[in-house]
């Protein structure tokens, strides 16, 4: 098992800090964002992968995946990304979204989406890294399990991966249909993101609907059942890389935390996990 820190959250660190940072709160590595505002832009994927590389070396850590925004094989600068991923050594890298719209069409939007993930997949051959689809929440075309499994249930689980969530999972699939979606994912599980979450009341709305919004809190404190997800996933016998997404900063946050506090948190959060996994 590999803990890695997600990086998305210590923009204000470089690349350098952000690894520093990673090692002292207890973590193997980082994810790290390689996508359009992340730490190393798509248009310097060699050189900026190679200086993170030299970095992570330095300290003793890896970064065993990257977080892209690739979603298609004519996507800006995707085959220099995955060059650079194979050459330094990130086998996973993340892909990007399929935006769900409008209403009325998603049958087809899956067929799109599979279309342009197939593109992805012969990338991911001709380099020999492992595209991974994250299963997110929201109006996203793999949005939950069950969709995400509709998107990759005719690829091979060696062609590509599913990159599981909990906290997406359960706002999408609530009482069991995380457990559902997990269950039909299960030969494709390559990449776990955690964070959790829980709902608060929001406004109501013009029609007198009392809505809901959600924010993030500390892993043991939130809605997602991590106690339950982890052990399906000891059952699953994974092993792989558990990327830390510690999303504590910004109106969605419990609190909007320092980096110096995101930090110390995500150490809390990593012993927390560990427990879990024993």
């Amino acid at each position: 098992m590999q803990y890695v820190l997600f990086t998305d959250n210590l923009a204000d660190l470089s690349i350098a800090d952000a690894l520093a940072g990673a090692k002292r709160a207890g973590f193997d590595g980082i994810d790290l964002t390689l996508r359009p505002g992340g730490h190393v832009l798509p248009e310097h994927a060699e050189m900026g992968l190679a200086e993170a590389s030299a970095a992570a070396r330095r300290g003793g850590l890896t970064i065993p995946m990257i977080s892209t925004a690739v979603s298609a094989g004519d996507s800006p600068h995707a085959e220099a990304i995955f060059a650079a991923a194979a050459h330094y050594g990130a086998r996973h890298v993340k892909l990007g979204y399929w935006d769900y719209q409008p209403f009325g069409t998603l049958a087809q939007q899956v067929d799109r989406a599979r279309a342009q993930l197939a593109q992805v997949v012969e990338l991911g051959k001709k380099y020999q890294v492992l595209p991974c689809v994250h299963c997110h929440s929201g109006r996203f075309v793999a949005s939950g399990g069950p969709l995400l499994y509709l998107v990759l249930k005719d690829f091979p689980p060696g062609e590509v991966g599913a990159y599981v969530d909990p906290m997406h999972m359960t706002i999408e699939g609530s009482r069991s249909g995380w457990e559902l979606g997990l269950d039909l994912l299960a030969p494709w599980i390559a990449l776990v993101g955690v964070k959790n979450f829980r709902w608060l009341p929001a406004e109501r709305d013009a029609s007198g609907q009392q809505r809901y919004r959600w924010e993030y809190v500390p892993l043991a404190d939130g809605q997602a059942p991590l106690p339950e997800f982890v052990g399906y996933l000891k059952q699953l016998r994974y092993d792989g890389v558990v990327s830390l997404h510690s999303e504590y900063k910004g109106g969605s946050s419990f609190r909007r935390l320092t980096t110096p506090e995101l930090l110390a948190q995500s150490a809390a959060d990593l012993a927390y996990l560990k427990k879990l996994f024993g």
